[in-house]
């Protein structure tokens, strides 16, 4: 198995995360959704200024997980202000976890799952926090194996299509 390295994401590589989160968002997306929705989220989630904008805030960072040269998937995370529902100081959530469908045998996901876990015991954070399809059985499956349980329900907008995310947590500190 290759090995996979972790590396920051910073905005000179906005264009290759651009790339593959299209890319990534596409293979695991479209066959559940029309292709007019898929590309307005396409087009609105992934446009180049939203991205430097994110990149750019002290509040997320960005990951890359690489391997053999390769970038085969990448990890969002946010704190403070930058989260996108519950910003609680002592929660950071997990914004994205994407992996190039190619590359799933590797075990990216876990891989930057483990460098989300790693950032926020470093900081203090009491949980981490996420959002999951409630059609993605895939990724409910990979979470709840890794201790996430959940705790609410939010809409998520694919275009003009509004889904069900069930909000998922995970204790750190109790």
């Amino acid at each position: 198995m290759a090995l996979i390295e972790i590396i920051p994401i910073d905005q000179d590589q906005v264009t290759a995360l651009q790339e593959l989160g299209r890319q990534a968002f596409t293979e695991t997306f479209a066959p559940y959704n029309t292709q007019e929705d898929l590309q307005d989220y396409l087009n609105e989630g992934f446009n180049e200024l939203k991205l430097l904008r994110e990149l750019n805030n002290p509040d997320s960072a960005f990951f890359f997980a690489v391997a053999e040269g390769k970038n085969v998937g990448y990890l969002k995370i946010n704190t403070g202000l930058a989260q996108t529902e519950l910003k609680v100081p002592d929660s950071m959530e997990i914004e994205r976890i994407y992996v190039l469908r190619e590359f799933f045998h590797l075990k990216a996901g876990q891989v930057l799952l483990d460098k989300a876990k790693k950032i926020a015991l470093e900081k203090g954070m009491k949980r981490i926090w996420l959002g999951v399809w409630e059609e993605n059985f895939r990724a409910l499956a990979f979470y709840r194996k890794n201790g996430f349980v959940e705790f609410d329900k939010h809409i998520f907008r694919m275009g003009k299509d509004e889904q069900t995310d069930l909000m998922m947590q995970l204790i750190l500190i109790p």
